[in-house]
């Protein structure tokens, strides 16, 4: 179901919706609208059922009273909490309006003064993006396979809010670009939750022609044979145990006006991983459908690229297959030699991934780009150090790192700058190849992962983002439902419309 999400000069009470959705921060402090909400709610008896219900104003708390005394065209008033007032950020906005949809799924039009509880000093544009990323990412749902499932009622948002002709202008282009971004992120969503089993290489490689059809993006796809001309010998071993043939998308954007820099972006794209020969246990497959979230995150970021007019040329390499168990199968021992030359002792099957990205990432760096990022649910290891939140970040160039890490705290997507020492190198080193895939030990596996992928990027500039954690969430929260959660689309979108050259 898509929702349309337009803005309204109009004041609250003649605006004409199921639901009006108002501002409330923590200690029942009503925001804009709240005294016409009062009014219309009983008086002085709201605050007493507020605190009956228990409602604090806690950020993304919600509580709906009927309207009894009249005075607004609506039918209900949502009282969506912020938290304190003082401590309201765009991501506050963003998780209230998740708040306000997920609430909104039995209603078809809702109105919403949040636009007016945007943090001191914040853009009206960018308060506009934040609530209508919350709205459409709130009201998520994947229901490809519940043909009984009820898919939310909520068509129409309508956000409030004055201003001169100016900051007018800014709310519609700041709705209509976190329209578009929530719709990538969506997208990404879609994928990653959809099956191993209906979702293979060739499938992926197939939609992602599309995508780049309707996007203005230029799509190479690059079938088993060509993939075998170019040498991808990371790509071709881990295909090996499968019955699924192998492709390689590459997705270029240029930009309509002179491009201002140019970037590649590198995603892990094992559509299912069962740990090849190195078998994963029956619990650890479960959730192995989302190992082409890299994959998606750079399809999806790069498919709104053109409708939110983004200035810098935008190159996406994303190598993919599944990692089956055969007669077949590369074996523990083998050795791969990858598109730069370098040879690959494989010790353990399961950790695929990187042999992968290795083979893009040496085709990315032959194409000059100004600056590198891959994305991968690469390790375990990372979210045993980082949690499932939170994704690790490992660069080769430290303002290029900072430039990452910068992108993703405005858009709330929570990375953690990693260490990658020299000195462990020596735990990848092969007793008959180049380097393996596997590092000595136990410990300190994202690191000599992220290591293993650093020696195929040159002298580029490179950040490797591990999300392995935050690419899928466990249960829903606060703009995510349980499944793929689209970690990084949001990120590479603004990375790529903010980026200068390291």
């Amino acid at each position: 179901m898509t929702i349309s999400i337009t803005s309204s000069t109009s004041a609250p009470e003649k605006v004409k919706a199921d639901m009006l959705a108002i501002p409330v921060y923590e200690g029942r402090e009503l925001g804009v609208g709240g005294e016409l909400a009062r009014a219309a709610c009983g008086g002085a008896g709201l605050d007493a059922f507020m605190v009956g219900a228990g409602f604090e104003g806690k950020v993304g708390s919600t509580i709906t009273v009927p309207v009894s005394n009249g005075g607004v065209a609506a039918a209900a008033i949502t009282f969506v909490g912020l938290g304190k007032r003082e401590a309201v950020t765009l991501d506050t906005l963003r998780r209230a309006a998740a708040a306000v949809a997920r609430r909104a799924n039995k209603v078809t039009t809702v109105a919403t003064t949040l636009l007016g509880a945007g943090p001191e000093g914040a853009d009206s544009g960018s308060v506009a993006q934040a609530v209508a990323e919350g709205v459409h990412l709130g009201a998520y749902e994947f229901l490809r396979y519940k043909p009984e499932g009820k898919p939310t009622s909520l068509t129409k948002v309508v956000a409030l809010g004055g201003g001169n002709a100016a900051v007018v202008k800014a709310v519609k282009a700041g709705l209509a670009r976190g329209s578009a971004i929530a719709g990538a992120v969506i997208r990404a969503r879609d994928l990653v939750n959809e099956p191993g089993g209906s979702l293979s290489a060739v499938d992926f490689a197939a939609d992602a022609v599309k995508v780049g059809k309707a996007s203005g993006l230029k799509v190479t796809v690059l079938d088993e044979a060509a993939i075998k001309r170019l040498k991808l010998g990371g790509l071709l071993g881990v295909n090996r145990g499968s019955t699924e043939p192998p492709r390689f998308v590459k997705l270029e954007y240029v930009p309509p006006k002179q491009a201002k820099g140019n970037l590649a972006l590198v995603g892990k794209g094992v559509t299912f991983d069962s740990g090849g020969l190195s078998l994963k246990t029956a619990d650890g497959m479960e959730t192995m459908k989302t190992d082409m979230s890299g994959a998606a995150a750079v399809l999806a970021a790069m498919s709104v690229l053109s409708a939110i007019d983004c200035r810098v040329k935008v190159t996406g390499y994303i190598p993919l297959t599944d990692n089956m168990p055969s007669g077949s199968a590369v074996k523990p021992g083998d050795v791969l030699r990858i598109r730069n030359g370098k040879t690959v002792e494989v010790l353990n099957t399961d950790a695929e991934g990187r042999l992968i990205l290795a083979d893009a990432l040496s085709l990315a760096v032959e194409d000059e780009p100004e600056a590198i990022i891959d994305l991968a649910t690469l390790t375990g290891a990372c979210m045993v150090a980082l949690g499932s939140d939170i994704a690790g970040l490992f660069a080769s160039h430290d303002g290029w790192g900072q430039q990452v890490k910068a992108a993703a705290d405005r858009t709330a997507e929570s990375m953690w700058p990693m260490p990658m020492p020299e000195f462990y190198k020596p735990l990848i080193v092969s007793d008959v190849a180049d380097i393996k895939n596997s590092g000595a030990g136990r410990y300190g596996g994202a690191i000599t992962a992220a290591l293993f992928l650093r020696e195929f990027v040159g002298s580029v500039p490179w950040v490797h983002l591990d999300i392995a954690g935050p690419a899928r969430a466990a249960s829903d929260g606060a703009y995510n439902r349980k499944g793929g959660t689209g970690f990084a689309v949001r990120t590479l979108v603004e990375l790529c419309c903010s980026y200068s050259k390291p």
